[in-house]
């Protein structure tokens, strides 16, 4: 086999090693913390906890979620790895941190073309009452007939991306940089475990900071088709202000910094150990 072979080769199952380990480690944290994720929404509602179903039906919207996860975590991997490994190359050591970031950024642009439809069916089933479907078919088909695919499929598409960008560049710097420099600080090799707990650290710290945003996405998602047209992330971050004051601002913060903590050590964990898995099964 040729040098450039052997190449195209070693990229290639570098591409489907990402797609398969993200798509597994999406699908896990997806299904294991979902009723966390499920409070959180609740939390964050408009219409309050309690009358978005507070404790009851935590497993609502489980379906869209669980079927949108692996390949929307695998989408973003595979975009992720591929960014990081072609632009890591131009740059200097010291540079590499805005490699991880822009790498994330583009990542998660990419992702929200699967993840914001199924949020949205997602968090209506969560947080709405069943006039709006009583399954996901149902509530995407209502969304696009009442207000078109860009609207209703893609309604938030804007304020998840102000979202998720933001909160990928605090993230993914602190874990590759959690990741560098965990053997010196340890004494201990890196491990699925130590690679878990990096994530783990980096995604808490990034869900506390972002929550204004993350709870900004949930208004817009769960607000109708009037509402929602006249609605951005300023005047609703302003709206809730004003009403709640700091603590609405950061409605839902331990539910999500919770969430989130727990599922980056599933996340990342898992995406190591099945790329570790796979790395040693074409090696052999």
């Amino acid at each position: 086999m040729s040098l450039d072979n052997r190449s195209i080769s070693s990229n290639s199952f570098v591409y489907w090693s990402s797609l398969i380990s993200g798509g597994v480690a999406g699908l896990v944290v997806d299904i294991v913390l979902f009723p966390i994720d499920t409070i959180k929404t609740r939390l964050q509602s408009e219409r309050g906890f309690v009358r978005s179903g507070g404790f009851q039906g935590i497993y609502k919207g489980l379906a869209p979620a669980a079927a949108g996860s692996a390949p929307t975590a695998a989408l973003f991997f595979c975009t992720y790895d591929g960014l990081k490994s072609h632009l890591g190359r131009w740059v200097s050591q010291s540079q590499q941190p805005y490699v991880h970031m822009v790498s994330a950024a583009g990542a998660e642009v990419v992702a929200c073309l699967i993840r914001v439809p199924i949020e949205i069916a997602k968090q209506r089933r969560q947080a709405l009452s069943m006039k709006h479907g009583a399954s996901s078919l149902e509530i995407w088909y209502h969304a696009v007939k009442s207000e078109g695919i860009r609207r209703g499929l893609y309604r938030g598409f804007g304020t998840t991306i102000m979202r998720e960008v933001p909160f990928s560049f605090i993230q993914f710097p602190l874990w590759e940089y959690f990741k560098l420099n965990w053997s010196a600080v340890t004494g201990t090799s890196l491990t699925p475990l130590s690679v878990a707990v990096c994530g783990a650290i980096a995604g808490g710290i990034a869900a506390g900071l972002t929550t204004p945003l993350d709870v900004a996405k949930t208004r817009i998602m769960l607000a109708d088709e009037h509402t929602a047209n006249r609605s951005s992330v300023s005047t609703i971050l302003r709206g809730i202000l004003r009403e709640r004051g700091i603590k609405g601002m950061f409605a839902g913060f331990v539910p999500r910094v919770l969430w989130i903590t727990l599922g980056g050590a599933f996340f990342f964990g898992f995406y190591d150990l099945t790329s570790r898995l796979l790395n040693s099964d074409e090696s052999i």
